[in-house]
């Protein structure tokens, strides 16, 4: 552990010691199973510490080889992890299939790509650093299930045991036979490494006489139409045609699981982490392959300008108005930060910046005027007024001029909102206006947002657009 302590003794160079201390708890203290997939945010919850430092504090600890990080695409319906990643530029498929809920997904950054923390194996080995010499619930509870899932601490094997009626190891190019008394109900049976089932309708008149089935497991055969048995004795025979172990578990689709499946909590997504100042910051050009798009189905732009730059040069001088102008750029990217958000670029004396949500980005526009007031106050003169524009809706993450950057109407609109505004205005679109979060921020202030229809260019919809006073 030597190492670890001068790795923790880095870390608090670059994040609050008070976390950094809690961190540290963890990886010498915890059980190995609270080492693999961190849930950041949970994690935070537990400690009762600021989410946004927490998550600062894990991206610092990973850039110096403490965790390693997954890039994990769940399943929305059951929270099974349907692939894991090491970097998000590996999440290249179009559709992921999840054969336990019989469904398809197009893959999108909001919440179906989540962020989790392992320690590394420099730091402390743990059995999650061989995930197939798992027992067979631990590979469930460490492997299978996300981040998300809020699955019990306690008695965590008798609430599994109510829904599963059998399960097994199987080695790799084996054979074995399942024999049960199949009830009157939906079963599943379920491999959880590859990610194969086979759903049984269990209905109609008991039998004593024995059914059988047959079921090869490889990485090829996913899901199949479910079959009718009735209730009484099955003989199921399994193969194993991998090459690891598998875990084939017959389960009862009943309340229980229903009820294990719908416990959940919020995790750290794909989306949110790249907007974050200090993922971007560390992780620079190394996010999104050049051919890569990936689809936001909600994200906040806010872009900001000041008004006049020009005559500001020319009224105080280069040298002058670069240093004011530099130091509206500090104060600017350290709100940004401050809001769990991040600064995408700077063109000229303007910034384009995104937010997980449109409260984050209203507090973020209303904390910017009045530093900006701040400043000019201390100046004695008016030179910083602070044109922004706020806007919310889908796009596309994309590495463009080798960085990641964002594409798509959304941001065009943002754009165009910012440029309408005047000086000290703020102007957000109906879609930010319309977030409950961010309503309720501003009447909660006194606020009261003037609204009116205007046309963009290269829109063909009029828009609404409030200015918040």
């Amino acid at each position: 552990m030597s190492e670890a302590r001068s790795l923790f003794a880095q870390l608090r160079q670059s994040a609050q010691p008070k976390i950094v201390d809690a961190i540290e708890r963890l990886v010498h203290d915890a059980p190995d199973r609270k080492l693999c997939r961190v849930n950041a945010l949970a994690f935070a919850a537990s400690e009762d510490l600021d989410e946004e430092q927490v998550v600062n504090a894990f991206l610092q600890a990973s850039r110096l080889g403490i965790f390693d990080l997954s890039w994990n695409v769940l399943c929305p319906g059951c929270g099974g992890v349907l692939d894991a990643n090491t970097s998000l530029r590996t999440v290249q498929s179009d559709e992921y299939n999840c054969a336990l809920c019989a469904a398809g997904y197009e893959p999108t950054l909001d919440e179906m790509v989540e962020v989790t923390f392992t320690v590394s194996p420099r730091v402390r080995r743990i059995a999650a650093h061989n995930p197939h010499e798992l027992p067979p619930l631990e590979y469930f509870r460490q492997i299978y299930w996300s981040s998300g899932v809020d699955l019990p601490e306690e008695d965590f094997e008798a609430k599994i045991d109510e829904f599963v009626l059998e399960s097994l190891e199987l080695p790799p190019g084996e054979k074995a036979v399942i024999s049960l008394q199949l009830p009157a109900d939906f079963v599943i049976i379920f491999e959880p490494v590859t990610h194969a089932a086979q759903f049984l309708d269990i209905k109609g008149e008991p039998t004593k006489e024995r059914q059988s089935l047959s079921l090869v497991f490889d990485r090829a055969h996913r899901h199949s139409e479910p079959l009718e048995l009735r209730p009484g004795p099955v003989r199921i025979l399994v193969e194993n045609h991998t090459e690891v172990r598998t875990l084939p578990s017959v389960c009862i689709a009943n309340e229980a699981l229903h009820g294990l499946l719908g416990r959940r909590r919020p995790f750290l997504t794909a989306k949110r982490l790249l907007s974050n100042q200090t993922f971007r910051d560390i992780y620079r050009t190394d996010t999104i392959e050049v051919d890569q798009r990936l689809k936001i189905t909600s994200l906040t732009f806010l872009f900001t300008d000041l008004r006049g730059s020009t005559e500001l040069y020319e009224r105080v001088g280069d040298l002058a108005a670069f240093d004011l102008v530099k130091t509206h750029f500090s104060i600017l990217n350290d709100i940004v930060g401050a809001e769990a958000g991040a600064v995408v670029k700077t063109i000229g004396d303007a910034v384009m910046a995104t937010f997980p949500t449109p409260d984050r980005a209203v507090i973020a526009a209303m904390r910017m005027r009045e530093a900006m007031r701040k400043l000019n106050q201390e100046r004695g003169n008016e030179d910083l007024l602070l044109k922004i524009g706020i806007h919310e809706g889908p796009c596309i993450a994309v590495n463009l001029n080798e960085r990641q950057d964002y594409f798509g109407q959304t941001v065009n609109i943002a754009s165009r909102v910012q440029h309408l505004a005047t000086s000290r205005e703020i102007f957000a679109t109906g879609s930010v206006l319309g977030d409950p979060r961010a309503f309720s921020l501003l009447t909660d202030r006194g606020l009261n947002p003037m609204s009116q229809k205007v046309t963009l260019r290269g829109i063909a919809q009029e828009i609404s657009i409030f200015a918040i006073p």
